[in-house]
């Protein structure tokens, strides 16, 4: 790992744990308050709504201006949005607290994805530097609720009141400010420009490619599994009793398998078939969603989270590999920006009807529709064997 890498990762940790800290805390400072599931699904999707949005300009903007701008925009909103929750932590605030820094975060992310695959050479390399990338995320889902659940615990003077709800939101709003820092050392990329005379780009221009639209598919089968978990946890941790630092530790122990097999996967690069990895991921996590219902305690919850953590943080690497080998260098943002804006159109929704299925088949049954789809859904990920990886 080079050390422009490592900054990056630092950088993406900071603005994503700020999130990802907001998005354990906002849900349960609402059910705390008396807010229904639905509520709480609709706080979720918020997250996803300004991304849904801003994914296509933010790339395109990404395309034109390099790294630093948009990261610099993105630390703006995610101080913004952090602060007013923790001076105004009331429903409709933690809703704008929502927007901001979700869609903070996906601006940043299309700029450092953006960044990071320009900078690598080879199909193995790009493996490589994504597995690394792909670290951030891993790390900052277990940072950003870890801490936060910690400080609603016992920041404030009895378990889970105001004053710890908003010491996290205060504490989430500092982390974005160290990623502004650490970005200012890492050195802009020489611009890549359309070729001469080429048409203005339209996405769907992009979205011919029937092999962009099969991996666009595959990313959106495993994204709604990953939101499957985010919003069922915490309301299933309520309903059982569980405190909100063992809700992050649950959650947390996800991102820690999410990282591990993210760290051990730069060095079996060269062996790792991007479909295969995508396929075997789609059947375990069918398998774990079946299981995961039934397990009776915390402590068996965490272990399976653990297992789903292995299985859907080894797909991200293989994504963005594919993606940045089938899409022209000079629409790499856009095609970020394209997948971002496809996942989180589908977070939008997603989550507000998990709050109405929960409502009529429960959690259980929740988990094992979601489970049937994405095992259904390995035929896609399958026919992505049919591409050629180059180099």
């Amino acid at each position: 790992m080079t050390p422009a890498l490592a900054r990056l990762i630092a950088a993406q940790i900071c603005l994503h744990a700020c999130m990802t800290g907001i998005r354990l805390a906002a849900p349960l400072l609402a059910l705390r308050e008396g807010f229904s599931g639905l509520a709480v699904g609709f706080l979720l999707a918020l997250f996803a709504l300004t991304q849904v949005f801003l994914a296509l300009p933010a790339g395109r903007y990404a395309d034109r201006h390099g790294l630093r701008k948009p990261v610099t925009g993105s630390v703006v909103m995610a101080v913004l949005g952090a602060g007013l929750a923790a001076v105004w932590p009331v429903y409709p605030v933690l809703c704008l607290s929502a927007l901001l820094t979700g869609g903070a975060t996906g601006i940043a992310v299309i700029a450092l994805q953006r960044h990071v695959g320009r900078a690598a050479e080879g199909a193995t390399q790009l493996k490589t530097v994504f597995s690394w990338l792909a670290l951030g995320p891993a790390l900052s889902n277990f940072i950003g609720p870890f801490a936060a659940g910690l400080l609603i615990d016992h920041a404030g003077r009895v378990p889970a009141d105001l004053t710890g709800f908003q010491a996290a939101f205060a504490l989430m709003a500092l982390l974005p400010l160290a990623t502004w820092a650490l970005v200012q050392g890492v050195q802009e990329l020489p611009a890549i420009h359309a070729p001469t005379g080429a048409a203005k780009p339209r996405v769907l221009d992009l979205l011919q490619d029937p092999m962009l639209r099969r991996l666009l598919l595959v990313n959106w089968f495993l994204s709604s599994c990953w939101d499957v978990h985010t919003f069922v946890v915490p309301i299933l941790g309520h309903e059982r009793g569980l405190s909100a630092s063992t809700i992050g530790t649950i959650l947390g122990g996800f991102a820690i398998a999410a990282a591990v097999v993210r760290m051990a996967m730069p060095l079996v690069a060269a062996r790792l078939r991007e479909w295969a990895v995508m396929v075997g991921a789609m059947w375990m996590t069918a398998a774990l969603f079946a299981l995961y219902p039934l397990l009776p305690s915390a402590a068996a919850m965490g272990v399976c989270s653990v297992f789903l953590g292995l299985a859907l943080g080894s797909v991200q690497p293989m994504i963005m590999s594919t993606l940045h080998q089938i899409t022209p260098e000079h629409r790499h943002g856009e095609a970020l920006g394209l997948r971002l804006m496809s996942i989180n159109a589908s977070s939008v929704v997603m989550p507000l009807l998990f709050g109405v299925a929960t409502a009529y088949v429960g959690v259980a049954g929740l988990f094992w529709v979601v489970g049937a789809v994405v095992g259904g859904g390995s035929r896609t990920a399958w026919g992505l064997k049919s591409y050629k990886t180059p180099g």
